[in-house]
């Protein structure tokens, strides 16, 4: 009986862990594509800029 109550206890650790791992992946992948986005409108503000100063 106290072997069970100890897999039970580790697989719930297990599962708390990946599902602290997903977290942790996703607010990266969020972070990168905010990085992504900003450095892309700050492209996109340049191009203009050297668009607007050629007309």
């Amino acid at each position: 009986m106290n072997h069970l109550l100890h897999e039970g206890l580790a697989r719930a650790q297990i599962a708390a862990r990946l599902d602290e791992a997903e977290a942790v992946r996703r607010s990266r992948r969020i972070i990168a594509a905010r990085r992504f986005h900003r450095r892309a409108e700050r492209a996109a503000m340049q191009a203009r800029l050297v668009l607007a100063r050629s007309i």
